[in-house]
């Protein structure tokens, strides 16, 4: 694998992951406990993968983080007050109650949310003999991509209706909850007392199923759909699928081509609609259109795992966006803005 030959070839990661390297295991290890598993394991398989770094880039990484650090205030010591406040202010003490919860008292989690830094497969054959029930709200609890992996590897008979639980949570009482943590604690060993029960619904069932296999997601809306028709219809019309990027207005989707590469994006429009493909053009400047058609016409067949793949690529990057506010889906659901 070819090294980047100087500070300017490293993706953020990898500079973090060279930061890492540089501190030493104790020091390294402070450093990952206030992290996310999804930020673990990314900087790990960078940590990993890295080459050899010259001393030039070590230096240069070290200017840059310290020059950061320079830029950094206290505005945020002692604060948790402050955001307390403000939340509840803005959103009601109602809205506001869980994201508090994930904000103030997540930091240091255990039990359920320790299943976030598990392997998919490892996670399936922990809840397998589960009660159906118990499943769902274990996967509610994960994010949807790793519930989506999960679920994948659940019995077929059990799939539609572990997500159909999902769909009609509509919360639990928090001393089940806790039980249930508690179940996990002791497995884990940790020690949590968790007070959100806003888990589960219609969105968070969608969003597992953006995140399942193309064949995957329609087998198992068409099987909530013979339980529950209109349950079913809720699901699909909260579902975000590569063709509905026409939706986004144009500054959104000029933010999500940004974070695509062109090779990528030349794979995924292999599938799309004609309408999807002129709106992502219509985005582009004229040369950077230009050449991702001649790319698309000169690279030839291209396998059907390979255009989903990358279109499930690209619709991670838009729920991310989501997430951070840049972008809104829902196009004609989405709340109206007063």
């Amino acid at each position: 694998m070819k090294q980047p030959s100087n500070i300017e070839d490293l993706s953020g990661v990898q500079r973090a992951a060279v930061l890492l390297l540089s501190l030493g295991e104790a020091d390294a290890a402070e450093v990952l406990k206030h992290m996310g598993a999804k930020e673990v394991q990314k900087l790990g398989l960078a940590m990993a993968t890295m080459g050899a770094v010259n001393r030039e880039q070590v230096l240069a990484v070290m200017d840059q983080f310290d020059g950061a650090l320079q830029l950094q205030t206290s505005l945020g010591v002692g604060a948790d007050d402050y955001i307390r406040a403000v939340l509840v202010q803005a959103l009601g003490a109602d809205k506001a109650g869980s994201l508090i919860d994930r904000i103030l008292l997540g930091r240091n989690t255990t039990g359920l949310d320790t299943l976030k830094w598990m392997d998919p497969r490892a996670i399936a054959d922990l809840v397998r003999h589960e009660h159906p029930q118990i499943i769902a709200i274990v996967l509610s609890h994960l994010d949807p991509d790793q519930a989506a992996e999960t679920l994948k590897l659940m019995p077929e008979r059990t799939r539609a209706d572990v997500l159909l639980r999902i769909a009609t949570l509509d919360g639990i009482p928090p001393n089940a909850l806790n039980e249930l943590n508690e179940i996990m604690e002791r497995q884990f060993a940790g020690n949590q007392n968790l007070k959100s029960s806003a888990i589960g619904g219609v969105k968070v069932a969608a969003n597992i199923l953006n995140f399942m296999d193309s064949g995957q997601d329609q087998s198992l809306l068409g099987a909530i759909r013979k339980v529950d028709d209109p349950l079913g219809q809720r699901i699909q019309d909260l579902m975000f699928v590569f063709d509905d990027l026409v939706e986004l207005d144009d500054r959104e989707l000029q933010t999500v081509l940004r974070e695509v590469s062109g090779e990528r994006l030349g794979v995924a429009l292999r599938g799309a609609e004609p309408k999807v493909r002129d709106k992502i053009t219509r985005n582009m400047s004229q040369r950077a259109a230009e050449i991702l058609l001649e790319d698309m016409e000169s690279r030839g067949p291209v396998r059907l795992s390979d255009v989903e793949a990358a279109q499930k690529e690209i619709l991670a990057i838009v729920r991310r966006l989501a997430e951070e506010g840049a972008v809104v889906l829902g196009g004609n659901n989405a709340e109206e803005l007063v």
